[in-house]
């Protein structure tokens, strides 16, 4: 799907977050020049066809407390990886769950599982379930600890200048 200076203009506008105001579409429209019905009839339209995934809240999990991160990496049994990283992906605790490739010899993992406690024993118990759950099918795991946020944001898209 071809991205129209329109939509171009309202992704730039919205990817950081909606504006913290009683009518955040209204906001957003006015910076456009168009109706906040106009922006959320095309945000919806964006929504329909996979172009956005979703609208909604994104609590920042360090100032709620959450402070123990864990990127927790699993070689398991290509035949079941799809199955068993979508019942990963939907506990509480996992914030992403990606199959990746495997870079053997050295790097036999090949699901990845972000874990998100407030101290490194919580998240140590998330993955106790998480290898309950995946049981025989799983040979190996680890836990990769934050140590340091370089980076905290979504994808952004580079709203071209009338030059570009």
């Amino acid at each position: 799907m071809a991205l129209d200076d329109f939509d171009r203009a309202l992704i730039a506008a919205t990817q950081g977050g909606l504006p913290l105001v009683p009518r955040p579409y209204d906001a957003v429209g006015e910076r456009l020049g168009v109706s906040g019905q106009q922006v959320r009839e095309r945000l919806a339209q964006m929504l329909e066809t996979g172009l956005i995934r979703r609208i909604g809240a994104v609590p920042n999990h360090y100032r709620l407390g959450f402070t123990a991160n864990g990127m927790s990496v699993w070689d398991v049994d290509d035949a079941l990886v799809d199955l068993l990283g979508e019942r990963i992906g939907q506990l509480p605790g996992v914030s992403h769950c990606y199959r990746r490739p495997r870079h053997l010899p050295n790097w036999p993992y090949n699901l990845f599982a972000m874990l998100h406690g407030r101290t490194r024993a919580e998240v140590e118990q998330q993955a106790v379930q998480v290898a309950e759950l995946l049981g025989p099918a799983c040979r190996s795991h680890d836990i990769l600890y934050s140590t340091a946020i370089l980076k905290k944001t979504g994808l952004r898209l580079k709203h071209p200048s009338k030059e570009d």
